[in-house]
């Protein structure tokens, strides 16, 4: 059986809102995707209403929705970012992930515009009468690429060429004078580049923060590392200086008892030398009683 191929461009999964590819898509009920973050912010100014929309086909829900992770879509939109595919490709004229032209017949050849009056992508051959004839050189060609009704208003059928900011979302120029009337417009291609300026300006500032929580850390490590040394340093000396010390009262200890136990044998010999005197001088004084006793008599 043959293996089926499922080509994949960014335009079929980016976000109406960012305007970028979705990030932790979730899916409304209406079918519709976003970026979880920009619904999430987009429907928090909605909390005062309790009604929340969907940005393209303004379907109200109520209550708020909740929103689960479109893990299959995920998967979709992180396959892309590992091919790195920003558009079609373009390697032959036949080959994977090629947008083809809509007129070919037989084997088809790889279109190098679509365009958005007609709807239709085409290849260079075919692409000729939109260069030629007058009527269709007022047509917008953009780069070619798959589900051409995605840039379009699905009310209107209009380019989504500018930006509501009030809403938040990609508009054409027939939704400003009705629905969006009084918003704040601003062109779509501008606005992608200021929040790509401000995305670019915030990465820098993330990356500076790592650089300097990096730094920290690595100062915290060399603290804790010298505090550990010093810490191991200073049981390696109180065990040091607590064995010295007992080895001195040991020395010391022993040193007293040989003292204590050298007068202790000089004052038995003076004690044995006073005790034999004291013996003797009784002795003679016994003697001496005797004698004096006899003479007595």
């Amino acid at each position: 059986m043959a293996e089926a191929s499922i080509c994949i461009t960014q335009d079929q999964f980016s976000c109406s809102i960012c305007l970028d590819v979705l990030r932790d898509p979730v899916t409304l009920p209406c079918g519709h995707s976003y970026c979880v973050g920009c619904i999430k912010s987009h429907w928090d100014l909605d909390d005062r209403t309790g009604v929340y929309s969907c940005p393209q086909c303004r379907q109200t829900f109520t209550p708020r929705p909740v929103l689960g992770k479109n893990t299959v879509l995920a998967e979709v939109v992180e396959k892309l970012k590992e091919t790195g595919l920003s558009g079609p490709s373009a390697p032959s004229p036949s080959g994977p992930g090629d947008v083809l032209c809509d007129v070919c017949t037989g084997s088809q050849v790889r279109a190098v515009k679509s365009c958005l009056v007609c709807l239709a992508s085409y290849c260079q051959t075919h692409l000729q009468p939109h260069c030629e004839a007058a009527p269709l050189k007022r047509h917008q060609l953009v780069e070619a690429t798959r589900q051409l009704d995605r840039k379009l208003c699905s009310r209107h059928s209009k380019l989504l060429e500018v930006y509501c900011r009030t809403d938040r979302t990609c508009v054409c120029l027939m939704c400003t004078v009705d629905d969006h009337r009084g918003h704040d417009i601003i062109p779509a291609a501008a606005e992608r580049t200021e929040r790509q300026k401000k995305l670019e300006a915030t990465q820098r500032q993330t990356q500076q923060r790592l650089q300097e929580r990096e730094k920290e850390l690595q100062e915290l490590r060399q603290a804790v590392d010298s505090l550990r040394s010093s810490a191991q340093r200073a049981v390696e000396d109180s065990d040091r200086i607590f064995s010295e010390l007992d080895r001195s009262v040991k020395r010391m200890r022993h040193a007293v008892a040989q003292l204590i136990q050298v007068n202790q044998q000089a004052a038995e010999i003076r004690g044995a030398a006073l005790l034999e005197r004291l013996e003797q001088e009784i002795a003679e004084l016994r003697r001496r009683d005797a004698e004096l006793s006899q003479l007595s008599h």
